[in-house]
């Protein structure tokens, strides 16, 4: 583990990971439904309801036609509503891994990722390529075809989401952090889905010790494929915030330059991610806020710029309308978790970051 600097200490850090993944992921999941929510849409909702600049939980909708076609949870994850985080997928999987490194060491397997998912996890409460290759798992298959049989979601954003315990729990590590995050990807995704998952590992280990989120986002990039969709989508938005073009009009070229990939793949999102962190310039309320408003899965983006921005400002220094309403209180359909305190998630992880490194990941 590399030194951590000057700020906030390594518990803060590691806490205000936690904090800020879950905070997002409430912020996010009213709207999180890219195709009906657009950033036009959930702006416009906004302005409604006097909120903008967003700087804390969803406002309640203003109107009937708004809240038809929020998600059905909406009402435990607006602002005033919120008490203990809801039950999540984004943060299942984070529970989940902390739960396999407990369990099986950094040295765990894939097939021992699967093991776990079947032992612990509702089928119904996964998704997409997760719930492909749970099938696949019942069904007696082996990575990696638990990956790739009939399984059309292979690029899509769920590795991803699972990906913050191993920058957490490496700190100031992201070859190290990538290469774990690599080996839980594989279960489910191919291509762009593994790479998305080893970006978001790094980012955030990176995030410990990084001057800025610029120093984090390059030196995500350097454990993917530089020809990646992924990486030259990244690299385009670092790019465009460098000429100073306005946070919509970056997001409004990217998205025209990956239309057609649909709201759940990784590289739209990757980039909405990207655009948050860039401008909002290592604020966490700007830098949550932001990424919820550029639209398409908002609950995971939200929770991975949360993720980055709790680790670079620390719990302490997270505002109080993020964290208060949380009451330290997780929600998860993970078995024996529910319930659980964040503070003691963020304790056992603290653990883990801090014991003698295994053997190096394969």
């Amino acid at each position: 583990m590399n030194n951590q600097g000057t700020g906030p200490d390594l518990a803060d850090r590691i806490h205000g990971g936690w904090l800020g993944r879950i905070a997002g992921n409430m912020l996010g999941k009213p709207v999180e439904q890219g195709e009906v929510w657009t950033r036009e849409r959930i702006d416009r909702y906004l302005r409604k309801a006097a909120a903008l600049p967003l700087t804390d939980y969803l406002p309640e909708p203003a109107d009937a036609a708004d809240g038809a076609v929020l998600r059905p949870e909406w009402r435990q994850c607006v602002r005033g509503r919120v008490h203990g985080s809801c039950r999540d997928d984004d943060v299942d999987y984070a529970v989940l891994g902390l739960h396999l490194l407990e369990t099986h060491g950094f040295d765990f397997s894939t097939e021992q990722v699967g093991d776990l998912w079947l032992l612990r996890l509702p089928y119904l409460q996964t998704f997409t390529a997760e719930r492909a290759a749970y099938r696949n798992l019942a069904n007696g298959l082996k990575p990696p075809l638990t990956a790739t049989y009939d399984n059309p979601y292979q690029e899509w954003i769920g590795a991803l989401i699972r990906a913050d315990v191993y920058g957490w729990t490496c700190p100031g590590d992201p070859p190290r952090a990538a290469a774990l995050a690599r080996r839980d990807a594989v279960l489910s995704h191919t291509g762009n889905g593994v790479y998305g998952a080893m970006f978001a590992a790094a980012l955030i280990s990176a995030a410990f010790i990084a001057p800025g989120v610029r120093q984090a986002l390059e030196a995500a990039l350097a454990v993917i494929p530089a020809s990646s969709r992924l990486a030259r989508t990244v690299r385009r938005v670092v790019s465009l915030h460098e000429t100073r073009l306005p946070w919509e009009e970056t997001l409004a070229t990217v998205s025209a330059e990956t239309a057609g990939l649909g709201w759940i793949h990784t590289v739209p999102n990757a980039a909405v991610l990207t655009a948050g962190l860039l401008y909002g310039d290592d604020d966490f309320t700007r830098t949550i806020a932001l990424t919820v408003r550029g639209g398409l899965d908002t609950d995971s983006n939200g929770a991975t710029a949360g993720s980055v921005a709790g680790v670079r400002t620390g719990a302490a220094a997270v505002p109080d309308q993020w964290k208060d309403p949380l009451e330290d209180t997780v929600r998860s359909a993970v078995f024996g978790f529910d319930g659980v305190r964040i503070s003691a998630l963020a304790e056992r992880t603290l653990r883990l970051a801090e014991a003698v490194a295994g053997p190096a990941p394969r």
